[in-house]
């Protein structure tokens, strides 16, 4: 650890979340600095940072529920409610399965599951107060999850090229098996217009299942082994949804709250990642980014099969 002061701190962090809200670094670097933060300084206030941490990730996913659109989303069609139900199940069920051969705790299981199974980065956030996940088990799950979704930005449309899949294919076995909303459209961009259409459309409907998945949690493992009543923020969350889809809003000034809601995101990320020092990274070994990787290739290829067979 560097020697630091607490203005050295607060001035570093003041820069880091400026960094975040002018859009110059983006989730997974966010998540990086605050990585190397917590290698070089440590917080002056530990706790605080813990909290301000889970309170903005709750506020951001709030407002990200304002750029879903419900109807856009139930536009997917019965197809695509089907093969999303079940690859959210069986995907769930599979990596808490295999975390626990794996002898990982239930709480990086859940959140690993998640978000292969839903929307990544998000999912996680969605999940991880829910469960009341630390914050060393959030960052070692965010990390896993960045990681193999940066892989499949760069990987997705060089094997649907090389399988020769119609768009129709590619855009629903990118929606399936690419974790992050953003790296979805990015990979279906390249492939092509129609890829991009049905991916974007079948990952809003993935979306939506932050709320069920969530509530579930909450039921399951929220309250310390009691039944937890419904989060607040998951309630605002599905509210934020109606009011962007169905109130007559200005379309400009939806795209503003998202916008906004990304941006502290990504200082939600930085702060949690400065819960991630190699104390933290040592006491969880290896075992989550091989969970992660199982779950995605296993979700890949089962999707990339049914796709070919039935599409």
């Amino acid at each position: 650890m560097l020697k630091q002061t607490p203005h050295l701190f607060y001035s570093m962090l003041a820069l880091v979340a400026i960094l975040c809200l002018f859009d110059l670094i983006n989730a997974p670097v966010a998540l990086l600095l605050g990585v190397v933060v917590a290698q070089l300084w440590s917080s002056p206030m530990p706790k605080a940072t813990s909290k301000l941490s889970k309170y903005i990730l709750q506020y951001s996913i709030v407002g990200l529920g304002f750029g879903i659109n419900l109807v856009h989303a139930a536009k997917a069609g019965t197809t695509g409610l089907a093969v999303t139900a079940l690859s959210i199940t069986l995907t769930l069920l599979v990596g808490m399965v295999i975390g626990r051969r794996l002898g990982i705790g239930r709480n990086i299981s859940l959140l690993i599951s998640s978000g292969t199974a839903i929307c990544g980065g998000s999912a996680i956030a969605a999940v991880a107060p829910v469960v009341g996940a630390k914050d060393d088990e959030t960052s070692v799950s965010l990390a896993t999850i960045f990681l193999l979704n940066a892989i499949a930005l760069l990987i997705f449309p060089f094997i649907g090229r090389l399988l020769d899949m119609s768009q129709l294919q590619f855009g629903f076995w990118s929606a399936i098996a690419i974790h992050d909303t953003s790296s979805v459209v990015g990979a279906a961009s390249v492939f092509g217009s129609d890829a991009l259409n049905i991916a974007t459309t079948i990952k809003l409907e993935r979306s939506l299942w932050i709320v069920p998945v969530s509530l579930l949690f909450s039921y399951l493992y929220g309250g310390g082994g009691k039944r937890a009543s419904v989060p607040l923020f998951i309630i605002l969350f599905v509210v934020s949804m109606v009011v962007g889809t169905y109130l007559p809003i200005p379309h400009g000034l939806l795209l503003g709250v998202t916008s906004v809601a990304r941006r502290t995101l990504n200082v939600a990320l930085f702060l949690i990642g400065m819960g991630l020092s190699f104390k933290a990274i040592r006491s969880v070994g290896v075992r989550p980014i091989v969970l992660g990787v199982t779950i995605w290739l296993i979700v890949g290829v089962v999707s990339l099969y049914g796709i070919r067979v039935f599409l």
